[in-house]
């Protein structure tokens, strides 16, 4: 199994993070999004990263590679196991690309978008708060895909110039604490991504 990655990218992350928290071996390749390789660019027709190399089957949708990996290695399951719990885990992830990945990739391309969409991410992070507060987990008590497609958004928060106040940082500290002290969390880690955070 082969994983070509974006050292620095949020969704390449969470791959990683998934891989490393079901003790998969699978060489990790680092890749400039913008220089792929030409090795890449004959197997994905959309050029992107993370694209996952498994024998025959090509996978390069994030959320595609993190379901086939739980399905793939089923011990520790990172979703749940009855149809109407996967369904609204899958809906929690959903909601977290669209509503903070997003900001996210609007905050990295700069220019006046950018501080809007920082208020945005703050606002939005501040008010689902509460929501991380009532399980040790995100609407858990095990760490799941939707825990392991938060970390690497927490960890970027100083990098992207968010920082949280009152009640919503002391939950979003002890939370990510609890994320950022997994083995996994941290074998998934790329230099690039330990530097957000020097």
């Amino acid at each position: 199994m082969t994983l070509f990655s974006d050292p620095a990218d949020l969704h390449s992350h969470r791959v990683r993070l998934v891989l490393a928290e079901k003790h998969v071996t699978v060489d990790i390749v680092d890749v400039d999004p913008l220089n792929l390789p030409e090795d890449v660019m004959d197997l994905n027709p959309y050029g992107t990263a993370p694209t996952l190399v498994d024998r025959e089957l090509v996978l390069f949708d994030s959320r595609i590679i993190l379901e086939y990996l739980d399905e793939r290695y089923p011990h520790p399951p990172l979703l749940p196991v009855d149809p109407v719990s996967r369904a609204t885990f899958r809906m929690y992830i959903y909601r977290v690309e669209k509503d903070w990945y997003s900001r996210v990739d609007t905050i990295l391309a700069g220019g006046k978008p950018a501080t809007k969409a920082r208020k945005e991410l703050k606002e939005s992070l501040t008010a689902s708060a509460p929501i991380l507060a009532a399980k040790p987990f995100f609407m858990s008590d095990e760490f799941s895909v939707v825990d392991a497609s938060i970390a690497p958004l927490l960890w970027r928060l100083p990098h992207l110039g968010i920082e949280l106040e009152g009640s919503a940082s002391n939950t979003y500290n002890a939370y990510a604490a609890r994320l950022f002290k997994r083995d996994a969390f941290a074998k998934s880690l790329t230099e690039a991504e330990r530097e957000m955070r020097l």
